[in-house]
């Protein structure tokens, strides 16, 4: 049996690792898609590094890009095989993947406008087609239920707090007349999160795929999002009469967004402007968690109690046509413009950013982790010029970043993630889906819990299990 790691090596995107068993059988956990790696992020979408036509079953740990996105493509070269994944996950991939289908065809044909040959023009990796085939394939499975995918092979999903739907995957894969257990934490939520339910435990495992973002960080406490938001809107809004820029993942980050603006709202503490989520992806995203709710936490269902509707207040507005968004950079008013996607690094809220980074009187606020090549990274790192759309902008807005936002855990989370092992019976821990600084500073905290075997794999290294 052997393991491959063909994406978030080393780097927190493009999160796809292959199991291979002896007799042939292939097992590929997430497919995503590479994001915000600079001039190499083209390439890497573009190479598998395996042939997919030769994958028999893939897992889908949850429906954010980095974990999914280069679905449709895998189905486009040639695999055929089902897609395990929780119900809310299915939900949410579709409305995910047709939205990255059609930024894709509309960035290709944007681009093929300037590109007269024809055999120069550039491709989608995917169109809606393929993802509708895509999403044939999908077979879903309820958390906390051994599913036999194959005579020797059980699945089993454990709720893993990212995101609505976001699972742990646990295998169990009979070969040579004995039985490896195999777990891959996908990404792990935190506990004592916003809306949702603090990950599972769950059984021991003989080796573990772990997620390590945070795995040198600590968050600060949830409590004071409500205020910083406040301090931000105010400062920006009221007092300097400019506009609040929050680049925001449609799915998790702009839900968690919304719950506090209605928190700031229920204590009387909103600020009276306009407050726009550009992005029709986030308001279907919305829906899905609304239809949902068995994954809120108790401190939300005790909100539900004295307010049914957890992510709406006053003065919010969904935008959904192209020319409203539009509109919205000829607008002075003050206002807050929450939009997709997070790292920046494509979608409406590059326009909300070209507009309105090189006037003083506002702010970019990131809210959540940022590749450092992306351009929110870039921009959180204090770059004073950033390219957009062909022509260069001096960063004059005022940046500022609320850390404690974040879907991932820190590294006290991920080490309560992993506390319910046996660090004797752990045979290996892969550290995957960080940056590789940061995942040697968690391999060291991770040897001082007991485990003793610890590795970050390279970009498509093989192991031996």
């Amino acid at each position: 049996m052997k393991i491959a790691f063909h994406g978030a090596a080393r780097a927190v995107t493009g999160s796809k690792h292959l199991i291979t068993l002896d007799k042939g059988v292939q097992i590929l956990l997430d497919c995503g898609l590479f994001q915000g790696m600079g001039d190499l992020t083209d390439g890497l979408n573009e190479s598998f590094g395996f042939n997919p036509a030769k994958v028999t079953y893939m897992i889908l740990s949850h429906a954010h890009i980095d974990h999914c996105g280069l679905l449709p493509r895998l189905v486009a070269e040639g695999f055929r095989g089902p897609v395990y994944c929780t119900p809310a996950t299915r939900n949410l991939a579709r409305i995910l993947l047709l939205d990255s289908a059609k930024i894709q065809m509309q960035d290709a044909e944007y681009a093929n406008k300037k590109i007269r040959r024809v055999e120069d023009q550039e491709m989608p990796l995917y169109t809606d087609k393929d993802v509708e085939q895509t999403l044939s394939q999908f077979k879903t499975i309820p958390y906390d239920q051994d599913f036999n995918i194959d005579p020797d092979v059980t699945l089993r999903f454990t709720d893993a707090g990212h995101i609505v739907g976001s699972a742990a995957v646990h295998l169990q894969l009979h070969e040579n007349g004995t039985t490896t257990r195999i777990t891959f934490s996908g990404d792990v939520g935190r506990y004592g999160d916003l809306l949702l339910k603090s990950p599972q435990t769950f059984p021991q495992a003989d080796y573990i795929l772990m997620e390590s973002t945070y795995g040198d960080s600590l968050h600060a406490d949830l409590d004071p999002i409500e205020d910083m938001l406040l301090q931000v809107i105010t400062r920006t809004c009221i007092e300097k009469k400019g506009k609040v820029i929050i680049p925001a993942f449609s799915v998790g980050r702009t839900q968690e967004l919304l719950y506090a603006l209605n928190g700031l709202e229920l204590k009387n503490k909103l600020p009276e402007i306009p407050y726009y989520v550009d992005s029709p992806l986030s308001m279907e995203a919305t829906e899905v968690l609304r239809s949902h709710p068995e994954v809120y936490n108790n401190g939300v269902k005790e909100i539900l109690k004295v307010d049914q509707d957890i992510f709406g207040f006053k003065g919010l507005r969904f935008i959904e046509s192209v020319e409203e968004s539009k509109a919205l950079n000829v607008d002075m008013h003050p206002c807050v413009i929450i939009s997709s996607s997070g790292m920046a690094e494509g979608g409406r809220v590059r326009h909300h950013i070209r507009n309105n980074i090189s006037d003083k009187k506002n702010t970019i606020l990131m809210v959540g982790y940022a590749s450092p090549d992306s351009l929110a990274g870039r921009l959180m790192a204090g770059q004073k010029r950033v390219w957009l759309f062909g022509q260069e902008y001096d960063v004059i807005a005022e940046v500022g970043a609320i850390k404690s936002m974040s879907a991932h855990g820190d590294y006290e989370d991920l080490l309560q993630f992993l506390s319910v092992q046996d660090p004797a019976k752990v045979k290996r821990l892969f550290l995957v889906h960080g940056e590789y600084e940061v995942q040697q500073k968690f391999a060291q905290r991770i040897i001082n819990a007991g485990f003793k075997n610890v590795s970050i794999p390279e970009y498509h290294q093989e192991f031996e299990l």
